[in-house]
């Protein structure tokens, strides 16, 4: 069994295709999908999307790119929508510095707002990080007791080791397929497979051999076959490692 940790499959590009894009991804055995939020509009699309497939579940969270247009500060509205069944996590939160640090400020905030409504809640985050490893390493590191997964790991073997030690797992995506990724490939290869989930952040970062095309959760299997191929250690036992490792943090998959 395989499982996208992370995917947003909500969105209005899938409106004519979505079904096959689920069945598709039964298909190549992805049998439990996560949809995640973003601010609170995909966060409910999120979540109607996971209360109409037993198989789907969701989070809910305030990207940092989108912390700037959000008018509730409290955020109160993440611990009402987090009241659903299906919400398993607080996410996407995080940092991101590469699109504009105008907000850099207010980022960290909502950030330090959202691990404290997760450990209340007794949830595991979905961690954002662009460009911001520093910070947002400092953050996780000064306000521990909370879980989670940096999604869409992009920083180095070195600070991977540290994040694990936080107790953080390592979302891998479709960027470990392409052939000029020489660094995520080499945190795949020297960090044990128990830190790893898999993902694809659909619509975006289509691995191979697709790339450029709209992604979608069935293209998980060539993330987790990279995997495989990377460690040298059979596909099933990667697989089922994988999804113990999504059973542990996200309380999921019995």
């Amino acid at each position: 069994m395989i499982v996208d940790t992370h995917m947003h499959i909500f969105e209005a590009k899938y409106d004519d295709i979505r079904e096959d894009v689920i069945n598709e991804a039964l298909c190549f055995d992805v049998k439990i999908m996560i949809a995640v939020g973003y601010d609170y509009q995909s966060s409910l699309r999120a979540i109607a999307l996971a209360n109409k497939y037993d198989f789907i579940y969701c989070a809910v969270g305030l990207h940092p790119s989108e912390v700037h247009k959000e008018k509730d500060i409290s955020l109160s509205w993440i611990t009402e929508l987090a009241k659903n069944k299906k919400v398993i996590a607080i996410g996407e939160i995080g940092l991101d510095y590469y699109w504009d640090k105008t907000y850099i400020d207010l980022q960290k905030e909502m950030f330090l707002k959202q691990i404290n409504i997760a450990k209340k809640l007794d949830l595991p985050i979905i961690i954002h990080n662009r460009e911001s490893t520093n910070d947002c390493y400092q953050i996780l590191k000064n306000n521990q007791g909370v879980k989670g997964v940096l999604h869409c790991y992009s920083s180095s073997l070195e600070m991977a080791k540290e994040f694990i030690k936080l107790g953080f797992y390592l979302g891998i995506g479709g960027v470990l397929t392409f052939k000029n990724s020489k660094e995520i490939k080499r945190v795949v290869e020297n960090v044990d497979l128990e830190n790893l989930l898999s993902e694809t952040d659909s619509p975006y970062l289509t691995p191979m051999p697709y790339r450029g095309q709209l992604n979608h959760p069935g293209y998980t299997k060539f993330v987790v076959e990279e995997i495989s191929k990377i460690k040298n250690i059979d596909l099933e036992i990667v697989k089922d490692v994988l999804f113990k490792n999504v059973k542990k943090l996200f309380k999921i998959g019995d």
